[in-house]
């Protein structure tokens, strides 16, 4: 990546260690199509600078042995659809899991949408930490999501991240009682 800035590779390096070293040039494919301009669309419609595209903190995961650490939230503005055309099936799943860490509820329902039918299982991490939001728009996609088509791959993912499931519940019980108990 040419005239990239420290902060930007840093991001990208942030954005490997998010998936499994077999998929790194395939990953590297989707960072070439990501757009790393720092001034990005707000939720509320409104630009705005940002010094990170790659906010702070991480998901600690395992799959198949290998440690791995997904960004909690990212920034970026969604890339041009043309660009989108160009990726494999793998790299287009890869590109979704990306966007699901995205700052925007509404894109991460919209990418969570174009992996209903994947099982690939290094997906299944990304998926898996949207059962620790609140937003039910999400939460009623993720039902069609896991399905019999995915089940092993979440209890194979269970099975290597014991803590994180015991955490994921621990969310899903407290925003179940702040946000839903009373509808």
């Amino acid at each position: 990546m040419s005239g990239a800035s420290d902060i930007d590779l840093e991001d990208r390096k942030k954005l490997l260690r998010a998936f499994p070293s077999k998929l790194h040039d395939d990953v590297e494919q989707v960072l070439n199509i990501l757009p790393w301009h720092h001034t990005v669309w707000s939720h509320n419609g409104s630009l705005q600078s940002v010094f990170r595209l790659v906010g702070p903190g991480d998901i600690s995961v395992t799959i198949n042995n290998e440690h791995l650490k997904i960004p909690y939230r990212l920034y970026f503005n969604e890339p041009n659809p043309e660009d989108e055309l160009v990726l494999t099936e793998v790299q287009q799943c890869i590109l979704n899991c990306v966007y699901l860490r995205h700052a925007n509820g509404f894109t991460r329902q919209q990418r969570l949408e174009k992996l209903l039918n994947q099982t690939e299982y290094f997906t299944i991490p990304f998926v898996f930490s949207l059962l620790g939001e609140y937003v039910m728009e999400i939460l009623e996609v993720l039902e069609r999501h896991i399905n019999s088509q995915t089940i092993p791959n979440y209890l194979k993912f269970i099975s290597e991240n014991e803590r994180y499931w015991q955490s994921t519940q621990g969310r899903v019980s407290s925003y179940w009682d702040l946000f839903y108990r009373n509808r």
